[in-house]
């Protein structure tokens, strides 16, 4: 039975991929490259800019710049720094939609084959049917993830009608088949190592993550790691990204905030009264802050001098 937390990310996983889709069918973002510009929220991304400096003084130009350009976009920027550093990557596990096509494979292949990654030794004998249906599923998924990139770039309403007259233009069809094989080889092979290593947002979340010594983090109860003895790595097993949920804050670098290895850790430990051993703590709480900075910190401060 799914646990409130993850009944919520699921919800607002599945939301925001929907939104991916549809966002350029109805023209919410996109960028026309038959026009040259962006369009946001079915207009031309100029948002008047054009219509408010014609005529207006070189200080009225500057201000409606500044109000309408610079600072809805320092404000975007602040608050993703804030979110990040606080929470580190919580746009990846609660709304990314590329993550949400890894945790639905990771699943899959699970079932199918025994194991969340082909990197990974296999828990259970698996036949070719297996292997066909994980790559017939994976391409499908491709292919869909292909089709709506495409849809920020060209008009979604021709596109979508090509595609259904099968007469898709040259270009279309290259990109597509190209980024649906693409796709194809991150779904089957990368997924979570991407996340990790190539995925510029994902990294740049981490590292404000990693700066705050009191950021929203995954903590172990080490006093209770007896309870670990009679249990196979639920956590570590249940962790999309592969990371090991029991070890300090530096080797959880790239954790997504999903908190599924605490569910799972709570699911093995729910005849126990005092409940799983892990648990969200500001900061790691068998460390000292100061030493898990990624800045070093100079005090200041004047000695105390006896007098």
């Amino acid at each position: 039975m799914l646990q409130p937390q993850q009944l919520y990310r699921n919800l607002s996983r599945t939301a925001f991929f929907i939104l991916f889709l549809i966002a350029p069918i109805t023209d919410l973002f996109r960028y026309d490259l038959t026009e040259g510009h962006f369009i946001l929220f079915g207009q031309p991304l100029g948002l008047g800019i054009d219509e408010a400096i014609a005529g207006a003084t070189d200080t009225d130009a500057a201000f409606q710049i500044l109000i309408r350009v610079l600072l809805p976009i320092v404000i975007l920027v602040a608050t993703g720094i804030w979110v990040a550093a606080k929470y580190g990557r919580l746009y990846c596990g609660w709304l990314c939609p590329h993550f949400s096509v890894v945790e639905l494979i990771n699943g899959l292949m699970q079932k199918l084959i025994g194991r969340p990654t082909v990197w990974e030794k296999g828990s259970k004998p698996h036949s070719g049917i297996a292997w066909l249906m994980l790559v017939c599923s994976s391409t499908l998924m491709a292919l869909v993830w292909s089709i709506g990139l495409l849809g920020y770039l060209v008009p979604p309403g021709e596109l979508y009608q090509d595609l259904l007259q099968m007469q898709l233009g040259g270009g279309s069809a290259i990109f597509i088949s190209v980024a649906t094989l693409v796709f194809l080889c991150d779904f089957l092979f990368a997924r979570h190592l991407f996340c990790k290593f190539g995925c510029a947002l994902g990294v740049m979340q981490s590292l404000l993550w990693m700066a705050n010594p009191r950021a929203l983090m995954v903590s172990f109860d080490s006093q209770r790691a007896d309870l670990c003895k009679d249990c196979n790595s639920a956590c570590d097993a249940a962790c999309p990204m592969r990371l090991p949920a029991r070890s300090i804050k530096r080797r959880k670098f790239t954790c997504t905030q999903c908190s599924e290895c605490i569910h799972a850790c709570n699911e093995v430990q729910k005849g126990n009264p005092e409940g799983g051993l892990l648990h969200w703590t500001p900061g790691d709480q068998r460390r000292n802050a100061d030493r898990d900075r990624m800045i070093p910190v100079i005090n200041i401060e004047k000695p105390n001098e006896d007098k």
